[in-house]
This record gives structure tokens, sequence and C-alpha cells, in this order.
């Protein structure tokens, strides 16, 4: 940056605890061409002096200081193809947090806000102009799955004003709801089930504008990125060649292998049938056909039969009760006549639907009973073993049908994976040696990572599909963006992307047909999309020292990068969220952001002043993350906890984008210890980025080995997990760091 401005906001107490003369010194000090003071910077007259400035001055660089970062953002805003913004909150870290009891603990402050300021400048000056990405998008979206779920994408998105290609595997669309006749009420009273209409939702996605419908079609390839994705589909035509910006998946589940349900009577009596083999019976009109031995006198269901069970399916498959109510009140409506006893565990009717569920009840020939089904004898007749029931602690349910509710699979995962998913899930916990269970964790997170049923045949070097997460479904792991997926500009809708029911999944194909246009406007206008919405600025490449290590290419949780026959990496900036993960992966630092480089944050540990070992004042540096335990360090700070002065924090985008040479820099200059906080980690985390705070660690147990190599204690180096309502937690984490870096004693290279 060539012209410098520094904003300072005097307002929130900082005018009243900093010297505001010193910090003008120390901005002068570095080469600021302007250095303006406002008693309320963000109110309207001081946002109107602060932009009337940056265009006086011609600025290119500008560095507000006053509230956090997190704040105030439209206010602050400015053309970031003309100017670099850098903030730092002297609010929070200077002032609020910092108490000053005596006259060191204001001197430390006032020595606090200076290094701030001191490093917000450097990081100004180490930073370039992003350009703006410029390419062709094409406005089109491609559904993949012609149930509930694509056929609701696909109109939402006719109905927004985007082409649509949807892409349905069998011969005709709905899915399997199109084989029902009955429904589950989506309208008043709720107490009965009522004609299927999915024929009408059929009509409407056929007749829509811009929509193409492919049905016996299957996607054979997909390269390219966001807003130029190349697809190849192979229909009874040929092959069909397209263009799509972004990409919905909604293909749905397949039923749990009721074969492995060997205790529930299945496989061994015609008599026991799944929900969907009752399904297809009712909709075939063979449910008492003679064959089958005629229509039966009491039907006995089974729910959670291989669901919420370690054993086999973990987790509850949302549709199975409800489903259950739909075939009692379709045998209720076409076969009067015929009992109904439903076993269950916990019954759930979320919503409206607990009107359904009370309007069956009421139904003649219905009962409903709390209980466990141990087994189902098939010798000489049906009879149904449940213990704890509302019924008495065991009961005998004789029966003619028995029909067992299994939960849904995702088409992410065949049956074989799932299996080899779960059984090595379980080893985990229970394996009887170390080895055993490290064994089985690996044989996770290889099934996680890639292993799917070859849907989209993505060209990506990190595998043809979506990487799964929990329980093997290609869900988003974070609970605010629940249509994310590890693939730029792929979002999952309707039971491949969580358990769910009819009217959860049409809701479920509205809302990721809104992420994915939203992905291709965002992509028009070069900008990422979540986490880093609206970050303009890409990765360059110093590729000329690239010596192919591939670790970028491996640690990169979104599928960024591909590989040449060389195996050099190669940059796919659409579908980039500007993590940082590949700059913190690399080795050789040839990987940088306009605002956001190895040099860059360099330079801030470099900027700020370490006393001396016999100032007996040391100095501590946090990398913190700017998604989860900045927003915590702001509240904390918000609260009015206070916290050591001797702390330097220093917001990264995430703990995986920390390069080891900061570590290396950090120490070097003599800072006596560095705390890195992120996300927490494993299975039930929130990290925006996957998996920087696992990549985090195993780099910094690399470092402290080499720290006790150089004979420096590896306690220098501290990672802590800290989510976002940790903010009380703070104060301790910064004090616990600080005792054990007074118990280590000072940095032997200070001075050096």
């Amino acid at each position: 940056m060539e012209k410098l401005g520094v904003f300072l906001c005097t307002g929130c107490e900082i005018g009243e605890h900093l010297d505001v003369e010193r910090i003008r010194e120390a901005a002068e000090e570095e080469g600021v061409e302007r250095f303006e003071t406002h008693p309320c910077l963000c109110s309207a007259e001081g946002v109107s002096a602060y932009r009337a400035a940056i265009e006086e001055d011609g600025l290119d660089g500008v560095l507000v200081a006053a509230c956090s970062p997190r704040e105030k953002v439209q206010e602050f805003q400015v053309d970031p193809e003309r100017v670099v913004l850098y903030r730092v909150g002297l609010r929070e870290q200077a002032v609020w947090s910092q108490e000053r009891p005596d006259e060191e603990g204001e001197e430390n402050q006032h020595m606090l806000g200076e290094d701030l300021v001191r490093m917000g400048l450097a990081r100004l000056q180490r930073s370039t102009l992003p350009s703006r990405l410029k390419e062709g998008v094409e406005r089109k979206v491609l559904v993949v799955g012609g149930g509930v779920a694509g056929l609701n994408a696909a109109l939402a998105c006719s109905r927004m004003g985007y082409g649509v290609v949807l892409v349905e595997k069998t011969e005709r669309l709905g899915g399997y709801q199109a084989g029902l006749k009955y429904v589950v009420p989506e309208e008043p009273p709720y107490g009965r089930v009522h004609e299927n209409r999915i024929g009408e939702l059929e009509e409407a996605v056929r007749g829509a504008p811009g929509v193409e419908v492919y049905t016996g079609a299957a996607v054979e390839q997909v390269s390219g990125q966001p807003g130029q994705f190349d697809v190849e589909v192979k229909t009874a035509s040929g092959t069909l060649r397209i263009r799509v910006g972004a990409i919905v998946q909604a293909t749905g589940s397949r039923p749990y292998e009721a074969s492995r349900l060997g205790h529930l009577g299945y496989g061994k009596s015609s008599r026991v049938v799944t929900s969907v083999e009752l399904d297809a019976l009712l909709a075939e009109g063979k449910f008492g056909a003679p064959e089958s031995g005629g229509i039966p006198k009491r039907v006995v269901f089974v729910q959670c039969a291989g669901s919420r069970d370690k054993e086999h399916l973990p987790y509850c498959s949302s549709e199975c009760c409800v489903g259950t109510l739909r075939q009692v009140s379709t045998l209720h409506l076409e076969y009067p006549e015929v009992e109904c006893a439903v076993v269950y565990r916990d019954l759930r009717a979320p919503g409206q639907l607990e009107h359904f569920y009370l309007g069956v009840q009421e139904e003649t020939g219905c009962l409903f009973t709390r209980g466990e089904v141990e087994r189902v004898e098939t010798e000489g007749g049906l009879r149904v073993h449940v213990k704890e029931s509302l019924l008495g602690e065991e009961i005998v349910l004789g029966a003619d049908l028995v029909v067992l509710a299994t939960g849904q699979v995702p088409t992410s995962a065949d049956g074989e994976s799932i299996r080899e998913y779960l059984d090595a899930k379980q080893r985990m916990e229970t394996g009887d040696s170390e080895k055993q269970r490290k064994d089985a964790a690996e044989v996770v997170e290889r099934l996680k990572e890639h292993e799917g049923t070859e849907i989209l045949h993505l060209t990506y070097r990190q595998g043809p599909d979506l990487p799964v997460l929990k329980y093997m479904y290609p869900d988003s792991h974070y609970i605010c963006f629940p249509y994310e997926t590890r693939r730029t500009g792929i979002y999952t809708a309707g039971t491949v992307h969580a358990p769910m029911d009819a009217a959860q999944a049409a809701e479920d194909g509205y809302g990721a047909a809104m992420k994915a246009v939203q992905c291709i406007e965002s992509t028009a206008r070069g900008e990422a999309v979540h986490p880093r919405s609206g970050d303009i600025g890409i990765a360059d490449f110093f590729l000329q020292r690239c010596t192919q290590c591939k670790r970028c290419t491996e640690e990169c949780p979104f599928g960024t990068l591909n590989e040449d026959e060389k195996g050099t990496p190669e940059y796919n900036p659409l579908r980039c969220r500007r993590c940082g993960i590949c700059l913190g992966a690399c080795p050789e630092r040839i990987i940088s952001f306009p605002d956001y480089s190895v040099d860059s944050v360099a330079s801030m540990i470099k900027a700020f002043e370490v006393p001396d070992e016999f100032e007996e004042k040391p100095r501590m540096i946090a990398f913190v993350c700017e998604n989860d335990a900045l927003p915590a360090l702001d509240e904390a700070a918000r609260r009015r906890l206070k916290w050591n002065s001797w702390m330097r924090v220093i917001p990264v985008r995430c703990l995986g984008a920390v390069n080891v040479v900061w570590i290396a820099d950090a120490l070097s200059r003599g800072i006596d210890g560095i705390l890195l906080m992120g996300c927490k980690k494993g299975e039930d985390y929130q990290c925006h980025y996957i998996r920087g705070s696992e990549l985090a660690e195993r780099r910094m147990e690399n470092v402290k080995e080499t720290l006790e190599r150089l004979t420096l204690e590896s306690d220098r180096v501290r990672i802590e997990e800290v989510e976002r309502h940790d903010w009380a937690r703070i104060p301790e984490i910064f004090e616990s760091f600080a005792e054990t870096i007074e118990e280590v004693g000072p940095n032997p290279y200070k001075g050096f």
C-alpha cells in the first residue's frame, strides 16, 4: 500500500483510557499519510468524514482503530478494489478487557493500544488490492433427482428466473412419493391421509419456464467449478453436454437392509415385511391377495426396526413414525376390518402432525403402545415379544402380518459402505487395543472422505462424489448453513441431505434452490460464498517454487485444487472459500491472498515491541480463529471480563490457515508464548472450514517436537478449543497460559 490512513474512534471509552497522541506518533513512525480522530466514528457525521478523507487523500490502505471488526461492518465498508481495509478492536482488546489499578496497568494498556495499531499498519503495508474475478457464469441449475425435494428445487429455481436441468434415473418423476395412493396430510384438518397430489407438482415442473426434464438419465461426469460446471448426462438418445452454474443433489435414500434384522423375523417368514414393502403391496393391490394368505386380521407395526440402535442405524430416520401413521390410516380407509397395533419406543409426530397422530388413534381397531420389541417368532404363527410395554413388563402380541419400520440410508452410501462404517465406529469405541481402535478410526475417516455411490462423478482430485460426514450423510456440519457441502456450488436436499419426511423434503428443496442461485450470483460478482461471503480476494500460487508435496491439494476441505500429471496444484478459484488452509499447509510459502499472506501476518508478529527479560513483562501472542474464538473474545470484553495484558491477538481465518513459519518467527523474536485458539474438532465440531483445528493440532505436534530438539520448552505453544459461547473461559485461558510462561521463564532468544 502506498497511501495509508488511520481513523481512530475515541468513543466507547477509548479516548479516556488510551493516549491518543502516543498512538498518533506510533502511526506516523510507520509512514501514515493521514491520522484522524473522531468521538463517534460510526455516527453519520463520523462516517461521512471518514469517507471524505479517503477520497481527498486518495488513500489505498485504511486502518480503522475502533471497535471489533465484527461490529459496524456496513458503516466502515470501502470499495475493496480501490482500498484495503483493516480493523483493530481497540475497544474490546485494549479498553474493555484491561484493568489499570496503578501506573503499571495504565502503561501496559497504552502499550497494548500502540502495539495493536502498529500490527494493523504492518499488515496493511504487506497487503495488495485484489482484482475481482470477472468470468462468464451460467445462470442454470442442475437438479439431480426427481423426487419431492428435487421437484420443489427445480420449481423454485424456475420461479426465480433460472434455467433448470432436471435429471432422474428412473422413467418417472416423483420418487418414492409417486408410488403412494394416500399421503400424510399437509393441510387442515390433518386427522386423515389425503389423495396423493404429486402428479400436480410434476405437471407444474414440466410446464415451468426454462425447465428441461430428463428421465431414465444419469450424470456421467461433472467438471469445472461454480458458475462453470460442465456436465455430461447420459440419456436414452445419447450423451447430453450442458453447462450449469450450481448443482442440487436430491437423490434421496434407500431403506436400511432388513436382512440384518433376523431377530425381528425378516427373511424367516413372508408375513414379516418392511414398511416399504407394505407400501408396494398396497399400491399394487396385493395386500389381501389369496397367494399371500388373504387379508390379515391383525397387523403389528414395529417402530425403530434397526434405528436408534448402535448395532444398526444409530440415528432416528425422522419419517418412520409418520409413515406408519400414514399406513395405519390407509388400511383403515381401504380395509376397515383390519386391526392395527403399533409398538413404538418414542412416537415422533412434530408440529401439526400431532393432530394426525390423534386422529389415527381415534380410529376403531387401532392400538398404540410404548415398548421395545425383543424378537418376533415365526414358527406356528407370528408372535411379537415386547418388553417394558405400557401394557406390562413382558407381553406377546399375535399377528397375521408384521411390518418393520426400517430407517433411511442416504444414496451417498451403499449398503456395504454403511455397514463397514458402523462396524468401524463400534470398533473405535470397543476395540481391545489402541491399534485396533486406530485402524478403525482410519476406516471411518476413509469412508467419510470419498466413498459414495458414484452419483455426480466429479473430476475432483479428492474424489468423484460429495464427502460424507456423520452417519454417511453429505450433510453440512454447521447448523446455521444446512445446505452447504464440502464442494462449493453443490447443495444437497431431501433425504440424501438428512433423514426427513416429505413435507420437510419439499421445504429442503426450496432451501437448496435458494443457496444454488445465491452461489451463482455471488460467483457472477466474483465473490466467495459462506463463510467469507463477499470476499473477492483469490489465492496466488508462485508455482516456480512448488515442490509438488501435495499438502495443499490433500488438505483443502473443499476440493478446490486439482493436480496436473506432475502433481503441480491446479487452482480453481471459483471453488475457493478463501479459508487459507492451503497457505497454512505450504512448507514453501508460495501461496498468498491479497490481504492475508505469510508475509503480512509475519510482519504483524515483528511489529510490536517485545520487552527484554529484565523488564519482567513477557509477551504472548494468540492466533485467534475469526469465526468462533474471536466472537467469544468480543463477548468476553463486552461483558467487561478482564484478561492478561501480556497477550497480543492476531485474528486468522482458521487455525488451519496458520503457517508454522509464524511460530518460528515469533520464537526467534523472543516472544515467550504462542496460543492458538480455534474451533472444536471431531464429529460434533463447528469449524466453518471442516478440519482446520484438526490440521493445526497435527502441525503443532510437529512444532513441539522441533522445539524440544532446540531445547525450547514445548509448553510455549498451546492449542485451545474455543466455541462461540465459551466467552467466560477467555480470561481463564489467557491467565493459565501466562502462569505456564512464568514457570518456564523468558524466551532465551530475547535480545537476539
